[in-house]
C-alpha cells in the first residue's frame, strides 16, 4: 500500500495555527514547517532594525511596518501547495492597498522582506525564501548575517552584500533610509 502526502492550503494551516501553542511554523508549498525559537542577539537586531524602518516610515508616512515573523501568504496554488512564510520585519507601503487584518495571514506581498538568520536557518530554505518573495513582488530583501556582521540585498536584478562599514539604504522602496550596517548590531 502506497500512502499518499498529504498537503494544506493557507486557510486550513490558519486553522491550525491558531490550535497551538507555542510552536512556530511555516507553511511551504503545502508542508508544515518547523522553525527554530529565535534567541536573543536575534530579537535585539529585530527590535533595533524594525524600530529604525517603522520611525522612518512614520515619520514619511511611506507606509506600515510589521515584525516577529508576521505571516505573508506568499503563493496560492491550484493544487493546494500553498506558501504562508513568516517575515522577521516587512515593510508595505501606503501605495498598496491597506487591508484590515483582524484575523489571518496578508496577501499583500511586502515591498521591504527583513530575514534575520539564526543558526538553525538552512541556506536552501532561505534562498527558497529569496525566490518565493520576489516572485509574489517583493522589491527588496535584506538578508541579515549576524555570525558575520554582513547584510545580504536582494532585488529582482541580483544581490550584494554590504559589511559593516556599507552603507544599507532603502532605494525607492523606503526613500532616504541609510544606516551604516555595524549599527544594526549589539557591541
Amino acid at each position: 500500500m502506497v500512502l499518499e502526502k498529504q498537503f494544506i492550503n493557507a486557510d486550513m494551516f490558519l486553522d491550525y495555527v491558531e490550535q497551538i501553542d507555542d510552536r512556530i511554523v511555516e507553511l511551504v508549498e503545502g508542508v508544515i514547517v518547523d522553525m527554530s525559537r529565535p534567541g536573543w542577539e536575534h530579537g535585539e537586531i529585530l527590535i533595533t532594525l524594525g524600530a529604525l524602518i517603522r520611525d522612518h516610515a512614520r515619520k514619511y508616512d511611506l507606509g506600515r511596518v510589521a515584525g516577529g515573523d508576521t505571516g505573508f501568504v506568499l503563493e496560492r496554488r491550484t493544487d493546494g501547495k500553498d506558501t504562508v512564510r513568516g517575515l522577521d520585519i516587512a515593510f508595505v507601503s501606503k501605495e498598496k492597498p491597506q487591508e484590515r487584518l483582524a484575523r489571518g495571514w496578508t496577501t499583500i506581498a511586502p515591498d521591504l522582506a527583513v530575514e534575520i538568520i539564526s543558526p538553525s536557518n538552512k541556506a536552501g530554505d532561505i534562498e527558497k525564501k529569496i525566490e518565493q518573495l520576489l516572485d509574489a513582488g517583493a522589491f527588496l530583501i535584506w538578508v541579515v548575517y549576524p555570525e558575520l556582521r554582513t547584510v545580504k540585498v536582494h532585488t529582482t536584478q541580483g544581490a550584494k552584500t554590504l559589511r559593516e562599514d556599507d552603507t544599507l539604504t532603502g532605494g525607492a522602496v523606503l526613500p532616504g533610509f541609510e544606516l551604516r550596517v555595524g549599527d544594526i548590531f549589539p557591541p
